[in-house]
């Protein structure tokens, strides 16, 4: 099963990142984060296939993060990561509202597989735009990797198809410097370059050249901002 979007929500960032660098190479998306109440937000607000969740996470523990969603009427399959592997934490687990649960430590072939069910099995989370989003008359297709503005085909290279596919799966929010470089450059810290200048200065070149209107927004001090400024 290709192209899911998985949320890993792990603080022991040696194997957050190791998870994330994982599924990204097997051919997925894969957003991260640290801490409980980082990826409850996530999760609230982001069209995820799965969810994958350790037990054991500060300030919002994954139990009570999973069992949050739920009454959110968020319905993500989330699969529970746990160096707590007796039969009643299972239990508690699936109580919670979590899908699936696998003891550490794990194998990430297993892991993979596991999700691959509970995508393959999905509740319809991604709310009803999964692979495809719309900003003003921009459009990207995911699956295609097709993106178009006022019905014109824009060929983009893969990292600026990644860029301008983050910046609109947050449309109308201010996306930082640091969140690009997590989630589009999988960097963790700040090279001291001006790599995502000239990247986001050449997807405007492509994206808005000859369009009466900008859509990519310079936020000066916070970040850049897809959205339409037509009333």
């Amino acid at each position: 099963m290709s192209d899911m979007r998985i949320l890993i929500i792990e603080d022991d960032r040696e194997a957050l990142d190791y998870l994330g660098k994982a599924f990204r190479e097997s051919g997925h998306v894969a957003d991260q984060a640290a801490d409980g109440l980082d990826g409850y937000a996530l999760a609230r607000d982001g069209a995820y296939d799965v969810l994958v969740v350790d037990r054991m996470l500060p300030k919002l523990d994954g139990l009570s993060l999973i069992r949050s969603l739920r009454e959110q009427k968020v319905e993500t399959p989330a699969l529970i990561l746990s160096a707590l592997g007796q039969v009643d934490d299972r239990v508690k687990g699936l109580r919670a509202g979590g899908d699936d649960y696998l003891p550490k430590p794990y194998s990430f072939s297993e892991l993979l597989a596991r999700v691959e069910v509970l995508a393959r099995r999905g509740t319809g989370s991604a709310r009803s735009e999964p692979t495809s989003y719309r900003v003003g008359e921009l459009e990207l297709d995911r699956l295609s990797h097709r993106v178009t503005r006022g019905g014109q085909e824009i060929i983009l290279q893969p990292r600026e198809f990644r860029l301008l596919e983050y910046l609109v799966r947050h449309a109308g929010q201010v996306v930082t410097r640091t969140m690009l470089l997590e989630h589009v450059w999988d960097y963790h810290f700040d090279p001291q370059t001006n790599v995502i200048d000239v990247h986001v200065s050449r997807l405007r070149a492509k994206i808005d050249k000859g369009f009466d209107r900008p859509l990519i927004h310079t936020i000066r001090g916070a970040g850049y901002m897809v959205r339409d400024t037509a009333r």
